[in-house]
């Protein structure tokens, strides 16, 4: 259960927890199937003391341009309307939760939640001043979550129980930028097993 009581002041952000960025999916996180009971167990939490719940998602077209087809790094993911793009199956998605679409423009990579969205300015409409982060993956979409929304003035706590990254040997290098960044980690015994590249996984 989590350590922390949540409240109306606060707001968990789960990123990208997706079908392609899961087990089987197009482009799988190692061990990514790891976040959703921990993830269910903070969402749980803060429907309980009143904190607001946001889920964001890859949205993209099929033409996007992170794609390989298109130039881009990655293997084509979270096209719109397909099963790769849903939330993963046992992921808990309250009904009046909020979600966040993001990369819908076919020439523009988007990371972030905040990025170009009005999740921070909605937030701070609500009163909420500190933002709880988990998700896929660390190393990029969580990351620049957690970043841009230290940047915006949120007191941001990265759940590391309830992240994976994409590669394990940049884990130790986000963290300390986040860190840096002014980002707090949360269960110490998690973010040691980060730090080393490897994962204590999940259970429940």
């Amino acid at each position: 259960m989590p350590p922390h009581a949540l409240g109306p002041s606060d707001a968990l952000l789960v990123v990208d927890v997706q079908r392609d960025f899961c087990a089987g999916g197009a482009l799988a996180v190692p061990d990514g199937d790891a976040v959703v009971p921990v993830l269910n167990d903070w969402i749980a939490q803060a429907r309980r003391g009143g904190a607001q719940v946001v889920f964001s998602r890859d949205w993209h077209p099929p033409d996007h341009c992170s794609f390989r087809s298109q130039g881009g790094p990655w293997p084509p993911h979270c096209i719109q309307g397909t099963e790769g793009a849903a939330f993963h199956p046992k992921l808990q998605v309250p009904q009046d939760a909020w979600i966040v679409s993001k990369g819908m423009d076919r020439d523009r990579e988007q990371y972030s939640a905040l990025d170009c969205t009005d999740l921070a300015q909605r937030l701070k409409g609500l009163g909420v001043r500190r933002l709880w982060v988990g998700g896929l993956a660390l190393d990029y979409c969580v990351r620049a979550s957690a970043l841009d929304a230290a940047g915006a003035g949120f007191e941001v706590h990265l759940l590391t129980s309830a992240t994976r990254p994409v590669d394990p040997q940049r884990a130790s290098q986000v963290l300390a930028q986040m860190e840096a960044a002014g980002v707090r980690l949360e269960d110490a015994a998690e973010t040691v097993s980060l730090r080393r590249g490897t994962s204590r996984g999940a259970s429940g």
